[in-house]
């Protein structure tokens, strides 16, 4: 164990280390795409037509109770039938089932619009996912297209709460008591909520399938279309994609969730999920190439801004996600604020965060992955993160990493780990990171057989209640780190190498 270094200090102020100039004040996307810590393509937008098709052309009735899923699909339909354009939904409240974007349309919402999802299930039919079998639609969705967009000031409902189960723990007593009043089932000894009982026994369902057949079809797998809930956007295998202005809330699980596009540019957004919401990410950006994410606000019940890369890499010898930059975003709730994992076994490179505020979060910048579903993760460039209140670590790199389990069926199953799919996290360069609260500053944890290593803190301040703990890590260096803990010791080690603190 090495001594407390002179760097990691208690008692000291803001006012001892001046910050870093940041990239710049009042830095538009170009720059950043300009000043980005790697060579970073050019990230087309779409453009559109000047042409316009009115919902409401379609026989659409805003009131909250006419199903509008026809009157979207042919506005859809003959906008894209005329080479492109704007769908546009004006003021009201715009029930529908789902919808699905083709190339050359952007669905624009103008300010006042609320697009809500039907709660009737069975609106949603059973759709393919890679690696999932069968699973219900998602409320906006699109595959194989180009140059869409959803653009406005209108809001995005997916109708989660139908759908998600609850933790008791994540609630109060009276929100417990009113979820009780909404009727559906309890399991785990009453501490989860169910929706429906079709929810709660839906993987128990699955399982007692998968040992019949190996490739069940949609019919087969529709009882359990309550438990094989969708994120509410999903874009899989599009190009030229654009997310503008929008609020997209209350998902069924994760909230935008693009998987093997081509250039994604999602600004001034707002992300939204309960804090209560399981598997409610904000933001899950699959394996993709070419992804800004600039000025958008995220608060979710689970992962806010996260980097994944499951399964196998769409571009053959190359990393599944790759040049992605997230720049002046904010996160108020979230399991992280930027978040790499914990699926990595596509691999990750060329990924930035920058300029960004977390406040409350559980972790701020969480690395996590674990064997069985890891791969290689480097040039990860995080710099000027400010964080107040974060619940658990400032910094985390974890390769224990699994998803808890709400169901009894997953936790009774035993995990099957496939030791080639080991994670490795390097070439990690994070500098000018502030933090006021959290219950750790750092702490590390690699693999014996693949320790973390090559990572790089640089100028930093960060109060917490304790200081940095690293296991299983090599040539990690902290230069000019100031750790305000009242641990002792605040630097704790176990089978670490090279490991560098310097004033």
């Amino acid at each position: 164990m090495m001594p407390t270094p002179r760097s990691v200090l208690s008692g000291l102020t803001l006012s001892v280390l001046a910050l870093a100039a940041p990239v710049g004040g009042a830095a538009t996307l170009d720059d950043y795409l300009a000043s980005a810590p790697f060579k970073m393509p050019a990230v087309p937008v779409p453009s559109f037509p000047d042409r316009k098709f009115p919902l409401t052309d379609f026989g659409a009735v805003g009131d909250g109770h006419t199903l509008n899923t026809a009157a979207f699909a042919k506005a859809i339909d003959a906008c894209a039938q005329a080479g492109g354009g704007h769908v546009v939904v004006p003021a009201g409240l715009w029930l529908t089932g789902p919808i699905v974007l083709k190339s050359n349309v952007d669905l624009h919402t103008e300010r006042g619009a609320l697009v809500q999802l039907t709660a009737d299930h069975t609106a949603y039919p059973m759709v393919p996912r890679e690696d999932r079998g069968f699973v219900a639609a998602s409320g906006i969705s699109a595959t194989g297209q180009k140059n869409i967009a959803l653009t406005g000031e209108g809001v995005f409902d997916g109708a989660g709460e139908t759908w998600r189960p609850v933790r008791k723990s994540k609630t109060t007593e009276t929100e417990w008591q009113r979820l009780l009043a909404k009727g559906g089932v309890t399991s785990n000894e009453d501490t989860n909520w169910w929706p429906t009982k079709e929810a709660m026994l839906g993987e128990d369902y699955l399982a007692t399938l998968a040992q019949k057949t190996k490739h069940p079809t949609a019919e087969e797998s529709l009882p359990a279309r309550d438990f094989r809930r969708s994120p509410l956007v999903t874009f899989t295998s599009c190009e030229n994609v654009l997310i503008e202005g929008v609020t997209l809330r209350n998902s069924p699980s994760g909230v935008f969730v693009p998987a093997r596009c081509i250039n994604v540019t999602v600004r001034y957004a707002t992300i939204f999920n309960e804090w209560s919401a399981q598997n409610g990410d904000g933001m899950d950006i699959g394996p993709c190439k070419n992804v800004v994410v600039y000025r958008c606000t995220v608060s979710t019940g689970d992962d806010a801004i996260c980097m994944k890369a499951g399964g196998k890499s769409p571009w053959p010898g190359e990393p599944g996600l790759q040049n992605v930059i997230v720049a002046e975003c904010t996160v108020y709730r979230g399991h992280g604020g930027f978040v790499v994992g914990g699926s990595t076994e596509a691999g990750m490179q060329n990924l930035w965060a920058t300029q960004c505020d977390f406040i409350g979060t559980d972790t701020g910048i969480r690395v996590k992955s674990g064997l069985g579903h890891g791969g290689l993760v480097h040039d990860v460039y995080v710099d000027h993160i400010y964080m107040k209140d974060i619940l658990n670590e400032a910094i985390l790199f974890d390769t224990f990493y699994d998803n808890t389990p709400v169901s009894a069926a997953t936790a009774k199953a035993a995990p099957n780990r496939d030791p080639a799919k080991t994670p490795e996290f390097r070439d990690f360069f994070i500098r000018d990171v502030y933090c006021l609260g959290a219950g750790s500053a750092i702490a590390m944890t690699g693999l014996p057989q693949q320790p973390l290593h090559q990572i790089s803190i640089e100028r930093a301040i960060l109060t917490a209640r304790r200081g940095f703990r690293a296991t299983d890590a090599t040539d990690i260096t902290l230069k000019q780190v100031k750790i305000n803990t009242p641990e002792t010791p605040a630097v704790v080690q176990k089978n670490t190498r090279n490991i560098k603190i310097i004033d």
